[in-house]
């Protein structure tokens, strides 16, 4: 049976799902194709139970840790099911959030694995979509005037460590761990690699990092990758940077081995499991891309400023097309993706105005350029740190690891980037991308007052502080 709509998103993810309530606000006739859940990988196997089980290590951790707020706790116990049945809440109540949201906007979903088809019977140009539903009945057709392409990425591997499920976990199986191992080896220092160990380590897990760079979280601003490691060395993990990592010498039994080469000697790691953290593959195929002339380049979708593809009347947006892999990212470019359907003209994302997060303990945030990048790009820098051990509030809560960075354009005293380790800073990005999007100066940032006391003074004391002028320091 064929049915016409407006717009067809292949995928529900974060992407794809705001996409559609965005589109369904603007009066389209909206489908949704999904082959798994309402919210997909960030919902179910990313952001939201990664964040759950993080939080649920920090409780667990600033319990044993107490008395120094002079508060006496025998018998602490890690019910780690307990854990899992908590991850599970969360999800399942934003699940039906979602839903809900779907059915507000009479968007339709269908369940199964959507194919794009060439010109046929349906439509001279290629876009009808072939929805194989997952309940087993004739497939659907759709015939819509626009298809979003929105199906994500997975978790990518190395060629010859293949995920097994036992000893070698990516993060789906990891998030589906029973009960905790003694040990891990953890193949990859990137976000999701740092945000593991973070979390693994405050459960109590000896954690060992191997990293191909010379440093881990290598995109990060270079101080804030040395205070990363510096504060999660302290808490236990064992790092290894400049480490290639040899899949072939994989042997499994009582504990999974691997050699690395580093420091010119090959070497032996040991744990009890194993887990690949070395990025996302986007998921282009077996949804009919052959069938169309859609360009594809370096495992991605090629699409232009407004995510139109070389078909105009199909779009892509999220993890699919590369660049920031990241939930709000993907959102946003669903929404002008939709807006450009619609012929409303949406002004072109600058991915330089996005904060990005990492939710390790310490946290870490930034948006802008970093100060080895605002240098090559030819700028001349001056810059202002602020430590938060000279804050009330971090004394307050404990936790005084990390500082505020601030990079500033010498000659027009513009703001070129933002970049902050420590307690809560994923919470307070916000400023200083709001302080990019409108070009603000650092003494802009320095003039804003900060209510006392909290975290936040420490932007302020970092913007003070490019001109010397900080007053804690």
């Amino acid at each position: 049976m064929a049915h016409e709509y407006d717009l067809v998103i292949l995928g529900a993810g974060t992407g794809g799902y705001v996409a559609a309530i965005k589109a369904s606000q603007l009066g389209l006739k909206v489908a949704v194709v999904e082959k798994g859940k309402l919210g997909g990988t960030c919902l179910h196997q990313g952001c939201i139970p990664s964040k759950a089980l993080l939080r649920s290590a920090e409780v667990y951790s600033t319990m044993k840790n107490s008395l120094e707020f002079g508060v006496s706790a025998n018998d602490i116990t890690l019910h780690f099911d307990k854990v899992q049945q908590r991850k599970q809440h969360i999800i399942d109540t934003l699940h039906k959030g979602v839903q809900h949201l779907m059915k507000k906007g009479k968007i339709d979903i269908y369940e199964g694995i959507g194919r794009i088809l060439g010109p046929s019977i349906f439509s001279p140009t290629p876009g009808t979509i072939s929805v194989e539903m997952s309940n087993g009945e004739e497939n659907e057709m759709l015939i819509p005037k626009n298809v979003l392409i929105a199906t994500g990425s997975r978790p990518r591997t190395l060629p010859g460590l293949e995920i097994d499920g036992e000893y070698v976990l990516s993060s789906d199986e990891a998030l589906q761990l029973e009960k905790l191992p003694e040990s891990i080896l953890i193949v990859g220092g990137g976000v999701i690699g740092i945000e593991w160990a973070s979390m693994l380590v405050d459960f109590g897990v000896k954690v060992t990092v191997l990293e191909y760079a010379d440093r881990i979280l290598p995109t990060e601003d270079h101080e804030i990758s040395k205070e990363a490691q510096r504060s999660l060395k302290k808490k236990g993990v064992k790092f290894i940077t400049g480490a290639k990592v040899l899949p072939e010498t994989i042997e499994k039994g009582e504990v999974v081995t691997i050699h690395a080469e580093h420091k010119g000697e090959k070497k032996a790691f040991s744990a009890e499991k194993l887990l690949v953290s070395v990025g996302r593959q986007a998921n282009v195929e077996g949804i009919g891309l052959e069938n169309t002339d859609i360009q594809i380049e370096n495992g991605v979708i090629k699409t232009n400023e407004f995510y139109q593809t070389k078909e105009s009347h199909i779009y892509a947006i999220g993890d699919v097309i590369g660049g920031l892999q990241l939930a709000h990212v993907a959102s946003h470019e669903g929404i002008l993706a939709v807006e450009h359907m619609a012929n409303l003209a949406p002004h072109e994302l600058d991915y330089n105005l996005v904060a990005k997060c990492v939710y390790s303990s310490p946290e870490i945030a930034s948006v802008g350029y970093t100060e080895a990048e605002a240098k090559e790009k030819g700028f001349n820098v001056k810059t202002g740190k602020f430590l938060f051990k000279a804050i009330g509030k971090a004394l307050v809560f404990g936790e005084t690891d990390g500082f505020v960075k601030l990079i500033v354009d010498e000659d027009t005293e513009d703001l070129l980037g933002v970049h902050m380790i420590g307690p809560h800073v994923t919470d307070m990005i916000s400023e200083a991308a709001l302080a990019k999007v409108l070009d603000a100066t650092h003494w802009e940032v320095a003039n804003t007052i900060h209510p006392h006391p909290t975290l936040s003074e420490a932007i302020g004391e970092a913007a003070l502080a490019v001109d010397g002028k900080a007053i804690h320091s």
